[in-house]
């Protein structure tokens, strides 16, 4: 039995990496995508996961499927296509904060289809993950709700982060219409401020996490504002813990990071299901704001995870 699950965009994060010789921009070719993030993530701290997706056949693809491997995903649910595999260029300003540009018309990610699912690989995991990418293009589109639906029909417990890039989208319209399908089957959702506000149309976390969390039957409810820290919200209530001081290198990856070590906390101490007190949801809070710290202090995604060791060593001398 796997811990998680996830099915989603696994592709090339290019990140700054200072200027060449002409003072041109380099970049650096990093494995990312942010459901690929939450595995890599989860792995690292010890636990069993599997990847579903698709790449390209090129030097990209296998690139991307060697580093899962080398982190200890299990790559089973990869599929190959003719497509060239999904590019990101990630720019950075001087607080770490990002940008994107994509080549992604079509992606490798875009091709996967439901008869490419290997479904047997949900039903042996504890939890299955998906992001809202998977939801911007068939046949990845049917994939997923064909993935969605087998998990739901075996009570598995579903995670998803809609993780917001409106260049994905053909209209932000859609992109809420789609985002809406997915949180029906959710169980676990975590949003950045700025995605709750897209979806509730109120600036008022408090109002918004509740109208949120009531209208789709949430188990738990997540809301990441970067640097300043994290709420939780479930049926006793909205719960925040101040975020911890770094001075970020690269913000990519770090919600991935953060919902991760929700995601390992719960399986850890054996929580989902559970009716949680507010003073658990603040220790997950914290170990979950930790791990988005770490990963802002690292250049990419994929290559910023911590292990368990290292993230209990950040811990410690963040007190």
């Amino acid at each position: 039995m796997k811990d998680v699950t996830a099915l989603g965009e696994l592709l090339i994060d290019f990140t700054p990496s200072g200027r060449g010789e002409q003072d041109n921009p380099r970049f650096e070719a990093n494995p990312g995508g942010a459901p690929s993030n939450v595995l890599v993530s989860l792995a690292c701290l010890g636990l069993e996961t599997e990847f579903i997706g698709c790449v390209g056949r090129d030097h990209f693809g296998q690139l991307l499927v060697a580093a899962l491997r080398s982190k200890g995903v299990q790559t089973n649910g990869i599929v190959y296509s003719n497509v060239k595999t999904t590019l990101a260029f990630v720019h950075i300003d001087e607080q770490g904060e990002r940008s994107f540009d994509f080549y992604r018309q079509p992606g490798a990610d875009m091709m996967l289809a439901k008869e490419d699912l290997h479904l047997e690989l949900i039903s042996h995991s504890r939890i299955f993950h998906v992001g809202s990418i998977s939801m911007t293009d068939e046949p990845v589109r049917g994939a997923t709700l064909t993935a969605l639906n087998h998990a739901k029909e075996r009570n598995k417990v579903i995670s998803f982060d809609p993780n917001l890039r409106p260049l994905l989208w053909d209209n932000l319209d859609n992109a809420k219409r789609q985002i809406e399908i997915v949180m029906q089957y959710a169980d676990i959702v975590k949003v950045s401020e700025e995605e709750l506000a897209f979806l509730t149309n109120t600036d008022d976390i408090s109002f918004g996490a509740k109208q949120l969390f009531e209208k789709h039957h949430l188990s738990l409810l997540f809301v990441t504002l970067g640097d300043k820290g994290s709420y939780a919200y479930n049926e006793n209530g909205l719960v925040f813990v101040p975020g911890i001081t770094v001075k970020a290198v690269d913000t990519t990856g770090c919600g991935d990071a953060f919902f991760a070590g929700v995601l390992y906390e719960l399986l850890k101490n054996e929580l989902l299901n559970e009716d949680l007190p507010k003073e658990r949801l603040e220790q997950i809070l914290r170990f979950g704001n930790a791990m988005g710290a770490y990963v802002a202090k690292h250049k990419g995604g994929i290559p910023a995870m911590p292990t368990l060791s290292q993230i209990e060593e950040f811990i410690a001398h963040s007190k």
